[in-house]
């Protein structure tokens, strides 16, 4: 989470300076503090992060009032409670001061209740206050009355909003500072809410497309493994005890189980040691380039994939092209929300500086970076025909919204029942090997 921290220092002509910057942490706001040291020449003497401090003030009653104050000293906590006629009180540092990042549907719930506000034409201001009293999340709530507070004080809502994007998420902080400039916040927002409705449908179907299925087959095998290593031996060792002979199934499951027994360790290394690796590396910037190049070339499932990011490409190009008056900004702010790593890269090294540095129109730049399909190029080469690049990067959204939900949904079925029919076949294989022990029974005379 983004923290503030206050710096103090000196001027060559001695006078003190302080100010205040947004950081992660105190080694990032050192590094910007150092930035403006060498700017303005300033001795740097002082840094200190805003926390949270807990009071206890004693009525003369013998009443208590307890509460809690952001700060950047316990002095200062002090001195805002004697301003106030307290004289009795302690004052403590908050020990685990845990903020939990509101959720995407918290995030999601205030801005669709901002478009249904700002379309009863109410002030912005006041819907700020309002949906910030009404939150239940401690970090939302702040960031929503500090919000209010700097554009209060005449802020400029871009610079304002682009400090909470650790809050809101990249694209929703931009829509929204984009909102508070435009003469119709109203339908920014709606624009916004859209989009983000539209992501998290994306989401839900990729996971029941991908990773619902993956845990069912590994909770599968990890349980077909325990049922092969732990119960079939101990069902089994007693006709082995007495020198029975056993079925062959039987006789193969046990030397399995045996297999197992001596060499889980190896394969448990084998399975998890690199998928280690590969998710270590997946958390690199070269690694996530080279996963979703790699998933967009999947059979099936890849092409759907691909397409879901370029609708959100465009649709989130469509939102932002109207009300921006940067277009280079507008194709790097839609690169970095269709959450393709690959795609981004491809448009932020191929497509923007042929654009930049050789005067290369939209479209021939578009169709260099060599990630869209010919159908998209198509469509937009007769919109850049007419003077109108807008409406086709609507029309894509829309179609590819339309096709890849209808086969989303048929593909989510159909992996449902090949692991449906996967999990039967395991089950009807262990009741058969289940159902041969039953016929073994001891010779005569035992």
């Amino acid at each position: 989470m983004i923290k503030e921290f206050r710096f103090r220092g000196i001027s060559p002509q001695g006078r003190s300076a302080q100010g205040t910057v947004n950081a992660r942490n105190l080694k990032n706001a050192k590094e910007k503090i150092d930035k403006l040291a060498q700017k303005y020449n300033l001795n740097i003497t002082d840094i200190e992060q805003k926390r949270t401090f807990l009071y206890t003030i004693k009525l003369p009653n013998k009443k208590k009032i307890k509460g809690k104050q952001k700060a950047y000293s316990k002095e200062e906590v002090a001195r805002g409670l004697k301003n106030m006629g307290y004289d009795d009180f302690t004052i403590s540092p908050m020990l685990f001061d845990i903020q939990m990042k509101p959720s995407k549907s918290d995030i999601q719930m205030f801005i669709k209740l901002s478009t249904n506000m700002l379309n009863d034409k109410m002030n912005f201001g006041q819907v700020l206050s309002l949906l910030a009293e009404e939150q239940n999340n401690s970090v939302l709530k702040e960031t929503l009355y500090q919000i209010e507070k700097e554009l209060k004080q005449g802020a400029e809502g871009q610079e304002v909003f682009k400090k909470y994007t650790d809050v809101f998420g990249k694209f929703p902080a931009f829509m929204m500072g984009l909102a508070t400039q435009s003469g119709n916040m109203a339908k920014i927002f709606e624009a916004t809410n859209t989009f983000i409705e539209r992501d998290s449908e994306i989401r839900k179907n990729i996971k029941k497309a991908l990773v619902s299925p993956m845990f069912a087959v590994l909770a599968t095998i990890g349980a077909v493994m325990y049922y092969v290593m732990e119960i079939f031996p101990a069902t089994t060792e007693l006709f082995v005890k007495l020198g029975i002979d056993l079925p062959p199934m039987t006789q193969k499951t046990l030397e399995l189980s045996d297999w197992l027994g001596n060499n889980y360790l190896y394969i448990l290394g084998a399975f998890f040691i690199p998928v280690l690796i590969i998710w270590r590396w997946w958390s690199t910037p070269s690694g996530q380039v080279w996963r979703d190049r790699f998933i967009i070339k999947l059979p099936v499932i890849g092409h759907l994939i691909h397409k879901t990011s370029i609708e959100i490409f465009f649709r989130v190009f469509a939102t932002v092209y109207a009300g921006a008056s940067d277009n280079i900004e507008t194709i790097l702010i839609s690169a970095e929300a269709c959450r393709n790593k690959y795609i981004e890269k491809m448009i932020k090294t191929v497509t923007v500086p042929l654009m930049l540095e050789k005067g290369e129109a939209f479209v021939p730049a578009m169709q260099a970076s060599g990630v869209f399909p010919r159908s998209v190029i198509s469509r937009l080469k007769s919109g850049s025909e007419t003077g109108n690049i807008l409406k086709p990067a609507q029309q894509i959204a829309s179609y590819f919204e339309a096709e890849t939900t209808y086969k989303m949904e048929s593909l989510i079925e159909l992996i449902q029942t090949v692991i449906g029919f996967f999990i039967a076949i395991v089950i009807t294989l262990l009741t058969i090997v289940s159902a041969e022990i039953s016929t073994v029974s001891p010779p005569t005379g035992f």
